[in-house]
């Protein structure tokens, strides 16, 4: 089935804090390959554009109300007309309308002759799997494989978040890394991404990002989610269209007390199924170590990759060379928070406002970072772990300043230096 235009995830944060490992079990699972299914028509400017009259996902089960809203006016009033019936709750609904002025705002300012009629494609595709999730709540397992049929919420995603990137400043940093990566997934290897984390939007980021020169890994890659993108009914469409292991973040473990003993129940589980996966080897997962998405400085202002919690990227390294598979640690950097930028503080409540905007972004990664060749002076076991979560944080900062410094102040593929080779690979 072909996928409607949509794309990125809304609902707090994509990233997690592992706790100790779990017991290892032994058995093993092969790589996922996923096949990409969508109808493309040229674009107006930067990569391709989604067609118009793509399947919603309510067809699967039935005809859906949302197909002849043919304006902004008819969609609001099947929005409305399903709170009326009571089929929709009332602060869905209202994030749903809040959502879409601010995606049209937000698509607009891309200037795209076609922008209308992608705000309103787009925007049907999303309320209607909202809709359908309402009625009939899909519960993600430890380990999520992305749905790709009969309706594929992995490009459903993409094509959302797809008019909201503009490709003319937006850059990737070495790009040769990303192939030899998926070189090593080729062999059987696996590989980490250590990564700051922005927001919502960024699995869809860094899959738009690499499509063209490594689509493989677009659609492959596994990120360890918080529980929040899996129980925002506006987050959960977009997180099914993800690779994810789900857990329960340090930063909300405690957000209600007598939920404690289960979530560190789940984590457990979920760790089990990541050692699995490692087992199995060709896997490649994202994780924040850091916990959360990066916020802004409250006195500057000034965006800064949250610094990383170094018991998780221990955790993490102890997990990746238990799996009796050879693995690789490497730090990427994520620039994108124009896009879809967080609240400024942590909220407790599920359902935060989302604002959005049309703007350049970044992704970059560095050599493998290893943690022999890091600790290989220090006898200490606390002052290795720590000594090696600083080694990939300072690198995902560093590269972070030279994606600032192409995107926000003009310099563009000139930021490069001996470390960081930007380009931009969809040209």
């Amino acid at each position: 089935m072909q996928a409607p235009p949509l794309a990125s995830s809304p609902s707090p944060a994509w990233t997690a804090i592992l706790p100790a490992p779990a017991r290892l079990c032994c058995s093993r699972r092969g790589a996922l390959r996923l096949e990409t299914k969508a109808a493309w028509r040229p674009a107006a400017r930067g990569p391709r554009v989604p067609a118009k009259g793509a399947v919603l996902a309510s067809e699967v089960v039935g005809p859906s109300p949302l197909l002849d809203a043919r304006n902004e006016q008819e969609l609001i009033l099947h929005i409305r007309k399903e709170v009326e019936k009571g089929k929709l709750p009332a602060d869905v609904a209202a994030n749903l309308e809040e959502l879409y002025y601010n995606y049209k705002d937000a698509v607009m300012q891309s200037r795209d002759p076609n922008a209308h009629d992608i705000v309103l494609s787009n925007m049907v595709a999303l309320f209607d799997c909202v809709l359908l999730d309402v009625e009939n709540p899909f519960t993600f397992p430890p380990y999520h494989k992305a749905v790709r049929e009969p309706f594929d919420y992995y490009m459903f995603g993409q094509n959302y978040i797809r008019p909201l990137v503009d490709y003319r400043n937006s850059y990737v940093g070495n790009i040769s890394i990303f192939q030899d990566l998926e070189q090593k997934l080729q062999q059987g290897h696996n590989v980490v991404l250590m990564s700051n984390h922005q927001t919502e939007a960024d699995p869809a980021i860094i899959a738009l990002l690499l499509e063209r020169s490594n689509p493989w890994i677009s659609e492959n890659i596994v990120y360890v989610a918080g529980d929040r993108v899996v129980t925002d009914p506006l987050c959960k469409p977009f997180s099914m269209g993800r690779n994810l292991i789900c857990v329960y973040s340090k930063k909300h473990m405690n957000d209600f007390p007598e939920l404690v003993d289960m979530k560190r129940r789940a984590n457990t589980r979920s760790l089990k199924e990541m050692a699995l996966l490692l087992r199995g080897g060709s896997q490649i997962i994202w994780i924040a170590p850091s916990g959360g998405r990066d916020r802004p400085d409250p006195l500057t202002g000034e965006w800064h990759p949250a610094p990383f919690d170094a018991s998780a990227v221990d955790n993490m390294r102890r997990l990746l060379e238990h799996s009796g598979v050879p693995g690789h640690i490497y730090p990427l950097s994520l620039l994108c928070y124009e896009v879809m930028p967080p609240p400024q503080k942590v909220e407790k409540e599920i359902g935060e406002q989302r604002v959005i905007s049309f703007h350049g972004v970044g992704l970059s990664v560095t050599e493998e970072i290893k943690y022999s060749d890091i600790t290989v002076h220090t006898q200490n076991v606390d002052e290795c772990r720590e000594k090696f979560s600083e080694s990939l944080y300072n690198s995902v900062v560093d590269q972070y300043n030279a994606l600032k410094s192409a995107i926000f102040r003009g310099r563009g593929a000139a930021s490069s230096d001996s470390a960081i080779s930007l380009s931009q690979p969809w040209q």
